[in-house]
């Protein structure tokens, strides 16, 4: 495994992120939707930046069925529990690539009628997208390399690393 992003990276990021939203949301309560797996170690670290009051609720959102690539069928395995009718929305996903999964949430999340929903990611694989969508935040750009850590993983592998790595 070769080293993409070092833990001081990932954190310096992850707090710049969290000031960014906290400041575009300043005064306004937020509903952050994190997408499991991936996304549960970044969202922990970004939510103790963001100084602005959050709801927090899940979804499992799987597209890749233990494949290093995107298979396009997305399966919704948790749903959300609480209505976002009228709400801000900030979707925390671990990496934007082909993003056919996140363009399927947006148009569910669209018919659930949120006040806003932005997106936020850490990783985001421009060269890999399939359909126009774009992140609202964004921690870093990578190349399209498989990466795994913190959080991210290969065959449910790696997820406990502190770091990111591309194997």
């Amino acid at each position: 495994m070769e080293l993409l992003f070092s833990k001081e990276r990932i954190a310096t990021r992850v707090a710049q992120l969290g000031a960014a939203i906290s400041q575009d949301y300043a005064n306004t309560e937020i509903v952050a939707i994190v997408i499991l797996k991936g996304a549960f170690m970044f969202a922990a670290d970004l939510l103790r930046h963001i100084n602005v009051p959050v709801t927090l609720e899940f979804m499992q959102i799987a597209s890749y069925h233990n494949g290093t690539c995107s298979s396009g069928e997305v399966e919704i395995i948790l749903d959300l529990h609480n209505d976002i009718a009228g709400k801000h929305v900030i979707v925390i996903e671990d990496i934007l690539d082909s993003g056919r999964t996140l363009k399927a949430l947006q148009s569910l999340l669209a018919k659930c009628n949120p006040a806003s929903v932005k997106l936020c990611t850490l990783l985001d694989k421009r060269e890999r997208r399939e359909v126009k969508i774009e992140a609202d935040y964004v921690g870093m750009e990578i190349e399209d390399r498989f990466t795994v850590g913190y959080g991210l993983d290969h065959n449910g592998r790696y997820r406990q690393l502190e770091q990111i790595y591309v194997i």
